[in-house]
């Protein structure tokens, strides 16, 4: 923490120059009441005499003008703001592979949840579009802060509503990149921060070349974090017929190195929320100093309204 005027946290020689002398006066009174030997008559006249109830006041208002000169001397902290702007696309693999039952339900219901909570724990600032991708890519849901038409764009997530299958990885970037860059009026000029998260279980079947869409991506400055979800012992069934169908995160994982975003891989519904917390307390986010006086000025006061409520509760009379 960095002050903005630290010469004013001298004052808190003051509080502790108070509380020195309230500690005095405590000391003396306690002679005094040594002095009162009449032990039956004081217990009539002060049957009921405060303990700890007595000093909380007192300790409290104490608190309340150390909290205030903290706050006096404009404290500041690095804290952690949404940026501008910030837009996130989650684009999904709708392939077949994606039927799989090694992660329950299955793969892709699995996904659609943690998609939904992902999406759910960014702040309502944030825009967020989605992308489904199999053998094409398609935009179901364009980048904005409309959070009910995106989860309604997760619910129709389903194998073959991009229309032809496979698993096209370069086509999922490009056309997130595209509605990236269609966000506003201002994106040709002054692109947004954003990002890209993607997730697959397979390699690159079709469409552009994954490597030269990352190149793209690279070039506006987009990171692109991958998540490989699945295990190598998933398969689909076909007519009666398993279908063997593991995870292959390689190109993934190129991807995501070569953009700077995160590779990451997930084998349970567990372990893919986890991937998606993590990936959300990182993106869209920048680290600013902020004043943070208001902290200990808030506290403070409500320390002055406690010292002012158990005065009047206990003793009929403020502090």
């Amino acid at each position: 923490m960095i002050w903005q005027s630290p010469v004013r946290l001298w004052l808190l020689l003051g509080v502790l120059a108070l509380a020195a002398a309230y500690l005095v006066a405590q000391r003396r009174r306690s002679r005094y009441a040594v002095r009162f030997t009449n032990l039956r008559l004081l217990d009539r006249v002060a049957p009921q005499r405060p303990t700890w109830r007595r000093h909380l006041p007192a300790g409290l208002f104490l608190a309340m003008l150390a909290l205030l000169v903290v706050g006096f001397a404009r404290p500041t902290a690095e804290v952690r703001v949404p940026r501008e702007r910030a837009t996130v696309m989650v684009a999904v693999d709708v392939s077949t592979s994606m039927l799989a039952t090694d992660v329950e339900p299955d793969r892709l219901s699995a996904a659609k949840k943690a998609a939904r909570r992902f999406v759910d724990g960014l702040p309502g600032e944030f825009n967020v579009g989605l992308v489904a991708f199999a053998g094409s890519a398609a935009v179901l849901v364009p980048p904005s802060t409309d959070r009910e038409a995106l989860h309604d764009g997760i619910e129709r997530l389903a194998e073959g509503v991009t229309g032809v299958q496979g698993t096209a990885i370069g086509e999922a970037i490009s056309t997130s990149l595209g509605a990236v860059q269609a966000l506003d009026e201002k994106a040709a000029t002054q692109p947004p921060p954003a990002r890209i998260i993607l997730l697959s279980d397979g390699a690159n079947t079709s469409g552009m070349d994954p490597m030269e869409a990352a190149a793209a991506a690279v070039a506006v400055e987009v990171p692109v974090h991958t998540i490989s979800f699945g295990t190598p012992s998933g398969f689909v069934d076909r007519g009666g017929r398993p279908i063997q169908v593991p995870v292959d995160g390689e190109t993934l994982q190129a991807v995501a190195e070569e953009t700077g975003g995160g590779f990451h891989q997930a084998g349970t519904s567990d372990e893919l929320r986890a991937v998606y917390e993590d990936i959300g307390s990182s993106v869209g986010w920048r680290t600013m100093r902020q004043d943070v006086s208001a902290r200990f000025i808030g506290l403070g006061l409500v320390f002055a309204m406690g010292a002012a409520f158990g005065s009047m509760r206990w003793f009929s009379r403020l502090p």
